[in-house]
């Protein structure tokens, strides 16, 4: 057994993941941590295992991949003693659609620790299943008003899976994520590979924002016709659409922001058009340093720490 094997166990006994065709599953991996704005990420995946047939397949040790200091798990605490705590979670399942379309999902902490391990881990989990593509998922702080439609970005070495999808133009660096590192690695093993990550306005990057789960959902769907409902997640958006309508009407300097926003994207976007930029069909992409400018302050700001307060904006309604 190899050191990256050691990071996981296996559940058995496994089902049968090929299709009609002996086609082997589609991946779709999201961890929650950095790359995880308004909280999307996690909502995808939860949404998948909840509103599916979930079948856990393996599951990662946790005293292997997190650094337990620096992501203290809650403990339970009853009258006079401590009865258990909150152990971090990161496993891969089997998921089945009600359509009968079967994928697998890999979700849950992202690791602190021995990331080469753990994407050596997958890569030979994915070699094992047959895995045909893997589609990484991710959701960003940007300068945009949640008054415009919200839009994603696409990744990937294979052009062909980009058609119809827009792209981060330029060279850059940005801080990264695991996921990222996945991408990068099955990739250099041959599999096909992509990623998509959400543009959340910065003011709701704390707080479960689910119009960017339901695009990333809405993107897997196109890329991969799995047909993931996101019906319950419409639910949600339309429920936190209002509270937030309640709060940026009767906060002045919110809705002065929020205006501010609307006419540096509007602008940018016209701008772009007139250049004919590959960009606008949906929307102004920012450039490669404002891109990594903007996530240095949101990790900066925030770490992979879970923010708690009232209504959308959480604990950060001034948007900084």
């Amino acid at each position: 057994m190899s050191s990256s094997e050691k990071l996981y166990e296996l559940v058995f006994p496994t089902p049968s993941l090929s299709d009609v065709a002996g086609r082997g599953p589609i991946l779709v991996h999201g961890l929650e941590g950095f790359s995880d704005a308004g909280r999307a990420v996690r909502q995808v995946t939860e949404h998948i295992r909840e509103h599916n047939h979930s079948e856990l397949i393996a599951k990662f040790n946790p005293d292997e991949l997190v650094d337990y200091r620096s992501r203290r798990p809650a403990m339970t605490y009853s009258y006079d003693h401590f009865v258990g705590y909150d152990q971090p979670q990161l496993s891969l399942h089997a998921i089945t659609t009600p359509d009968d379309h079967t994928f697998l999902l890999l979700s849950g902490f992202e690791p602190d620790m021995k990331w080469e391990a753990f994407a050596a881990a997958v890569t030979h989990l994915s070699a094992e299943f047959g895995v045909k593509l893997a589609i990484g998922l991710g959701s960003m702080p940007l300068n945009v008003p949640h008054t415009r439609p919200i839009r994603s970005s696409a990744h990937s070495r294979e052009i062909e899976l980009l058609e119809g999808f827009s792209t981060w133009p330029g060279e850059f660096k940005i801080p990264g994520s695991a996921d990222s590192l996945l991408e990068v690695k099955l990739a250099e093993q041959g599999f096909s590979t992509m990623g998509f990550t959400a543009h959340v306005p910065h003011y709701l990057s704390q707080s479960e924002y689910p119009a960017a789960a339901i695009r990333l959902v809405e993107d897997v769907n196109r890329i991969s016709g799995l047909g993931i409902a996101v019906g319950e997640l419409e639910t949600e958006q339309r429920k936190f659409d209002a509270a937030l309508q309640v709060q940026v009407s009767g906060n002045a300097e919110i809705g002065q922001m929020v205006e501010g926003l609307e006419k540096n994207y509007d602008e940018i976007l016209s701008a772009r058009e007139s250049q004919n930029s590959l960009a606008p069909a949906e929307g102004p992409l920012p450039t490669g340093d404002e891109l990594g400018a903007e996530l240095e302050q949101f990790l900066m700001q925030h770490g992979d720490e879970d923010a708690d307060g009232d209504g959308p904006f959480g604990g950060n309604s001034s948007g900084n």
